[in-house]
């Protein structure tokens, strides 16, 4: 007789082992994970509800459901619509005043005096009023130089940057007065 060998047969353990691209575990992490994620979204939501009752409490809001929401519709068609185009005040030679500002002067006794002026102009209004696309030529009359009235203009853009050239006049005296009236405003562009 032949003995034969039998290999010998490992004992089974007592699970059987997990195959390792098992996607069980794996799996129960997503739910997890929705879980939190719609628990927070939950909370978060009560909050903003929270919040938003407390807000209309405090300002003594108490439109019903119906008229708050056609509010809100209208405000929404209010804010679709496009501005109109603003309408600026018509600007002419009423709506400034012009003065003059002595920044020189140089008198030669009984022969008069060189004096330099500088228009000194004010807008009669709300500047809101003024074009900010538009130029405008002011033109202004100077008196009390020897040769006769001095034609200056000043230039206005930007509703506030003022343009102009210093005007150099000889008068009789030390005392002669001068001043200065607003004769045209025209525009260019806006």
């Amino acid at each position: 007789m032949t003995e034969t060998s039998v290999p010998s047969v490992p004992p089974m353990p007592p699970h059987p082992p997990m195959p390792p691209n098992d996607p069980s575990p794996t799996a129960k992490k997503p739910r997890t994970n929705l879980v939190v994620i719609g628990s927070a979204v939950a909370v978060i939501a009560a909050v903003v509800a929270t919040g938003v009752v407390v807000v209309q409490s405090r300002t003594g809001e108490t439109r019903p459901a119906a008229a708050k929401s056609n509010a809100q519709d209208e405000d929404a068609v209010t804010a679709a619509k496009p501005d109109p185009e603003p309408t600026y005040s018509e600007v002419d030679a009423d709506s400034f005043t012009v003065g003059l500002k002595t920044t020189a002067r140089h008198c030669f006794g009984s022969a008069g005096c060189n004096v330099t002026v500088q228009p000194d102009l004010t807008f009669l209004g709300d500047s809101e009023g003024i074009d900010p696309d538009a130029v405008y030529d002011i033109t202004y009359e100077i008196h009390g130089d020897e040769s006769g009235p001095v034609i200056e203009t000043a230039e206005l853009s930007n509703r506030t940057s003022l343009s102009y050239t210093s005007s150099v006049l000889s008068t009789a005296s030390a005392g002669t007065e001068l001043s200065a009236e607003i004769t045209d405003v025209s525009v260019e562009g806006g």
